[in-house]
């Protein structure tokens, strides 16, 4: 009787365990390809939110760790954008919209950077692509989950068009932490 007790006991342990696990799992970011994001478009379109970076950039690193953590972030990213990490200085092709981006030593970037940023190149920068037919909409500087969460609904309700941001951010009020 002691034995079933304790293997009673232990089971019961073990599922209390792994729910709370389940519970407490963390979603993480999709992030993808440029490339990967493309294709998806065509046959599920919906906005590509690019997280344009450098490995030396200081307010990457902080917006990775506070902004990109934010769960009801993530979830909303995941589930209304492809997500991009792309570093603004890869020496590796970047294919895009039929064109192929190189390193420029020049600028000391990757051309596909140069593109999306309409030559305003800064870390890190936020780049909403509402639709393959529209224009890169370069947001640069750290955003804090706030402002990520007006912008990232500013594009994903398709009020980017129709209603000017600026009217949009008048009567945004955020609910994300």
């Amino acid at each position: 009787m002691q034995k079933f007790c304790f293997y009673s006991a232990l089971f019961f342990l073990f599922i209390s365990i792994s729910s709370f696990q389940q519970k407490n799992a963390k979603e993480k970011m999709n992030w993808i390809s440029l490339e990967e994001a493309e294709l998806k478009m065509k046959t599920e379109p919906r906005p590509i939110l690019i997280d344009l970076y450098t490995d030396w950039c200081g307010w990457c690193k902080v917006m990775d760790r506070k902004t990109y953590t934010s769960q009801d972030l993530i979830k909303y990213l995941n589930t209304n954008f492809y997500t991009v990490k792309l570093n603004a200085e890869t020496k590796s092709e970047v294919k895009w919209k039929g064109n192929t981006y190189k390193f420029n030593p020049s600028y000391k970037t990757n051309e596909i950077a140069i593109t999306l940023t309409n030559g305003e190149l800064a870390y890190p920068t936020t780049v909403i692509i509402p639709s393959l037919n529209d224009d890169p909409q370069p947001i640069s500087g750290m955003l804090e989950v706030k402002e990520m969460e007006m912008v990232a609904k500013y594009f994903a309700e398709n009020k980017y068009g129709r209603v000017s941001f600026d009217d949009y951010a008048k009567n945004f009020k955020p609910s994300w932490k």
